[in-house]
């Protein structure tokens, strides 16, 4: 049993009886507080989607709960479901596209490192790697000699993102994104 304070984003606990997927944690130190660092998470009911704001003591032992991550990759949208195929036994996971919205921004069918989160047999959520490689489909020119400049400007990718990249990157590049903080990290090989 772990700590509020060693459980990390995207991480499954036991809350209330409910298996919750954690998809934010801020750490706030209240003044006059003898070294007590609050997480507050905000966390989403697997099954139903419903949101919980919870605030946790650095110490208070909390419940992971169990679940499997499963290699996948992205196959085909049909409707308002994303089905993702199971690499290694080729099991379809169909997933609603608004409980995994802010994933779906990252994902194209060249998407390599998914895992699908799956909660007694059922599929409530999609690990993204920790970087993936997008084709810009909408940017400015690109501006010569601007490599040297920080100066950025926003791109629009295949999957709808919008990133600030460098003014010398023009449309159609292939560029590495960071998937937490959604950031331009380089061109891709």
């Amino acid at each position: 049993m772990p700590k509020a304070s060693e459980i990390k984003k995207h991480a499954a606990i036991e809350y209330n009886n409910r298996v919750m997927i954690v998809r934010d944690i801020e750490r706030s130190v209240p003044q006059g507080r003898a070294g007590g660092s609050l997480y507050r998470m905000r966390m989403y009911d697997v099954v139903n989607g419903g949101k919980v704001d919870e605030t946790f003591k650095a110490d208070e032992m909390l419940t992971l709960a169990d679940l499997l991550r499963r290699p996948v990759m992205f196959s085909y949208i049909d409707g308002d479901e994303y089905v993702f195929m199971d690499d290694e036994d080729y099991t379809p996971y169909n997933l609603n596209k608004s409980s995994i919205e802010d994933q779906v921004l990252f994902v194209n069918e060249d998407t390599k490192g998914l895992l699908a989160v799956v909660v007694e047999g059922s599929p409530v959520s999609i690990d993204l790697p920790s970087s993936v490689e997008l084709v810009i489909e909408e940017t400015s020119p690109s501006i010569k000699g601007a490599s040297a400049s920080a100066r950025t400007k926003p791109a629009t990718l295949t999957t709808g993102l919008v990133v600030q990249v460098p003014e010398h990157i023009s449309t159609g590049d292939k560029i590495r994104i960071n998937t937490d903080e959604k950031k331009f990290m380089g061109r891709a090989d």
